[in-house]
């Protein structure tokens, strides 16, 4: 019989301390930027497993997270997992509601949260949706005003052994649980097993992943609250990587200063964060971005002139794509051997501004709307179909869901992401919309997200949105929210833009408005919220089926 232990978090934990020890954690916290080794952070985390062993919370239960991206944050990832228990991160940036609820349906028994969000958190509070927890942990040295009983954090770890006897945690134990942002309804709990987090740490780890290793510095801007920051706090210690920590709502001068001083190579985030740091660079500001090697764009669709902009600048963006059900990435854009040589620069865009390529042990299906396999000709699309060893089979308490939002088959159950994709011959996927914000005018579809990247490679536009208004005579049709560049002329814009379009698509794909505004908005986790756009912008008389009939599919 083969040997060895299960698959799971512990041996990570052990390598970096053992083989790593000197390898730097660095983090900008409210007390200022902190440093410390593996050595230290493998002390740390053994008292705070003694600390929770305290408290009495068994192995097996929830312990949540309410807390930025920092070293005591991440010494909870290991802490609370390999010691049998579940971390839970919570998005601090969702409605109290929704808070609520995730409190309540996942019965969290501890919560550990940043000062700076006590106030949010303490707004939220109920005593009935927290009947479950016992005790409140602030991460720091002093607790502030709040609703609750709790305690700092350096008293909760305090005098506890830096040598902790790991208990053996069976592979199939729950070791971590987030919850999707519930845009459509309540939030829906995701867990990963122990398993399931080895699995995604070791295929991402790998070249055809994120590529992380024992030389790089590696800083999630991506929030450790949404999908475990991407894996990558996982990914970097089980590498032997230096990991920085921007800390509570780092700014671009933050991440910029974060990149030079502690020479960073790579990096992630959403969109938004990084056309923050371009911003930033081209109002004059001067960075130095020599060390930075990979810039990791998921969330959104990477806009195709930021990743120009990157090339220029001598860093790689990686654009990834993933979801909370898949622990989170399912692929990852790069070029296949001999497509460098073999596609122009444009070309070579075209590629890695897709979605791109399944991560190894990931298998996919687009099928159609008769429930039919595509072909892949970069052209037909439907909906995307995933499986996986990290890949979630079902929600947490949501039977309903469960039986809407997957597919059981003889060879396992499939994931139905509702991503509507094409797929090239060379296996690069690119995401057209999501099902529900694909636009259908005339019968014939409209892709929101491909017209949004088109109006974002302009240079006046910093945001743009494009969303399906009804129509009485075409059933959809789009309307483009834009956020101008300051200083921008807004008739000129509008004609420019309306220009650009026309260059690139038919009449039929054209927006019948160009609305100009001052921001798109944003879910909890940063994505452009076209649900509240649509709710913002109610009364225009545009998002009511009265926009001109200017353009339809048979008039080009």
């Amino acid at each position: 019989m083969p040997g060895g232990t299960d698959q799971t978090l512990r041996p990570f934990l052990w390598r970096a301390e053992r083989m790593y020890p000197d390898t730097e954690i660095v983090s900008r916290t409210h007390e200022g930027v902190e440093r410390y080794t593996y050595e230290e952070y493998g002390d740390r985390t053994a008292q705070l497993a003694g600390a929770m062993d305290a408290t009495g919370v068994p192995e097996g239960e929830r312990v949540a997270t309410f807390c930025w991206n920092h070293h005591r944050h991440f010494e909870t990832y290991f802490a609370i997992p390999t010691t049998g228990r579940q971390l839970h991160t919570i998005n601090p940036l969702l409605p109290d509601e929704h808070i609520q609820y995730i409190v309540q349906n996942a019965d969290d028994r501890i919560i550990f949260l940043d000062p700076s969000l006590a106030e949010k958190l303490s707004g939220a509070y109920d005593e009935a949706a927290f009947e479950a927890v016992e005790q409140f942990v602030v991460m720091g040295s002093e607790v502030p005003d709040v609703r609750f009983d709790a305690v700092d954090y350096e008293s909760f770890i305090d005098g506890h052994d830096t040598s902790y006897d790991w208990p053996t945690v069976d592979e199939e134990t729950p070791a971590g649980m987030c919850y999707t942002s519930g845009t459509t309804g309540k939030p829906k709990g995701v867990e990963y097993t122990q398993k399931m987090l080895w699995s995604h740490t070791m295929a991402t780890m790998g070249p055809q992943g994120l590529d992380i290793s024992d030389d790089d510095v590696v800083m999630p801007v991506v929030p450790m609250f949404h999908v475990n920051a991407w894996g990558m706090p996982f990914t970097s210690t089980a590498a032997g990587a230096k990991h920085v920590y921007p800390g509570p709502s780092p700014d671009p001068a933050d991440i910029a200063g974060l990149i030079e001083d502690e020479e960073v190579t790579v990096t992630a985030g959403v969109p938004t964060v990084w056309l923050g740091l371009q911003e930033y660079i081209q109002a004059g500001n001067d960075v130095d971005l020599s060390s930075l090697e990979s810039v990791i764009i998921g969330g959104s669709a990477a806009p195709r002139a930021m990743i120009e902009w990157f090339d220029d600048r001598g860093v790689t963006v990686d654009h990834a794509w993933g979801m909370t059900e898949m622990s989170p990435i399912g692929s990852v854009s790069r070029l296949k051997s001999g497509l460098a040589e073999d596609l122009s620069y444009e070309e070579q865009v075209d590629k890695r501004a897709k979605q791109g390529l399944m991560v190894p042990g990931v298998e996919f299906k687009v099928i159609d709307d008769d429930g039919e396999e595509v072909p892949w000709n970069g052209e037909d699309f439907g909906e995307l179909h995933i499986r996986g060893p990290w890949i979630t089979t079902e929600y947490f308490k949501r039977p309903e869901a469960n039986e809407e939002d997957f597919e059981e088959s003889e060879g396992g159950r499939w994931l139905k992401t509702g991503d509507v994709v094409t797929v090239d011959e060379d296996g690069y996927i690119k995401i057209v919309d999501r099902a529900k914000d694909v636009i259908k005018s005339g019968g014939e579809w409209i892709s929101s997200v491909e017209l949004e990247n088109a109006i974002m490679a302009h240079d006046d536009v910093t945001e743009a949105a494009v969303v399906g208004v009804p129509h009485e005579r075409w059933q959809e049709r789009p309307v483009a929210f834009v956020v101008p560049a300051e200083g921008t002329d807004p008739g000129e814009l509008e004609a420019e833009v309306t220009e650009m379009l026309g260059e690139e698509y038919p009449k039929w794909w054209l927006p019948d408005d160009l609305v100009q505004i001052d921001e798109v908005p944003k879910t909890a986790t940063g994505k452009f919220s076209k649900k509240d756009l649509r709710e913002e912008y109610a009364d225009e008389a545009l998002l009511e089926g009265q926009v001109p009939e200017e353009a339809a599919p048979d008039d080009d």
